[in-house]
């Protein structure tokens, strides 16, 4: 299956280091994608959401569906930098924060093939605010791969089949970029390796808001009007890269 062929992805953005401003970056970039989904038509569907007390994304995921949304978005795994002045700060002073975005593809059962006994599946109770059960059976799964340690898990749904089919996706999304970077000769690309540990030195971008200017590292390109990139104008920075690192 080459990357063109994959119409369906999971969007993974998650706070980094920056606390509750880094949560409030998240949900910009989550905007971001979402209105540049809305841009090229693609369905953008919400399937887990952890809000901070601010409003913020602690972590949010989504299923986007659409012609080439995988070989168009596949480049923004990493972690992502933004310098501006939180609302909270009285003194004007310019914060540095970070959030992360992994990028999985959604993968057909018959293209990677996972065999039972590859998998240990665990159920426990799904937990709410404060950790009380918020089921009284257990939904929330969470299955280990067995040859590769890959640990995934589920929880959102009130269904343990769905909570199941969720990580199962989950898990041969992860399990067909390890294989893609194996061919690569490369040295994997699970969710990890892809966002490292959202540690500011990792960055691959940098949304600076004083100067009005994005800049992505990888390729060592700035653009101005961030204002517009924010709002979902995307493009030029989806084709540049896809141009330089394909």
């Amino acid at each position: 299956m080459q990357d063109r062929d994959i119409h369906k992805l999971l969007l993974e953005v998650r706070a980094g280091t920056g606390g509750e401003e880094a949560a409030l970056f998240a949900r910009d970039l989550v905007r971001m994608y979402q209105k540049y989904a809305e841009s090229e038509k693609w369905a953008f569907t919400p399937e887990e959401v952890s809000q901070s007390e601010s409003g913020g994304y602690k972590t949010f995921v989504a299923e986007v569906r659409g012609p080439g949304v995988y070989d168009s978005l596949r480049h923004e795994s990493g972690v992502h930098r933004v310098q501006r002045i939180p609302t909270t700060e009285r003194a004007g002073r310019v914060h540095t924060s970070t959030a992360s975005v992994a990028i999985l593809p959604v993968i057909p059962e018959e293209e990677v093939h996972i065999g039972p006994a590859d998998i240990e599946v665990s159920f426990s109770r799904s937990s709410g605010p404060g950790g009380q059960n918020v089921n009284k059976v257990e939904t929330a799964v969470r299955i280990t791969h067995i040859p590769t340690g890959i640990v995934v898990g589920s929880k959102a749904e009130r269904s343990q089949a769905r909570n199941r089919e969720r990580a199962m996706k989950e898990l041969r999304a992860r399990l067909y970029e390890m294989q893609k970077a194996e061919r690569e000769a490369s040295l994997g690309a699970t969710r990890k390796e892809q966002i490292g540990g959202a540690e500011r030195a990792e960055k691959i971008r940098t949304y600076n808001f004083p100067q009005n200017r994005l800049t992505d590292h990888r390729i060592g390109k700035k653009w101005q009007q961030l204002d517009r990139i924010m709002d979902g104008n995307l493009a030029p920075v989806v084709r540049a890269l896809g141009k330089e690192l394909s």
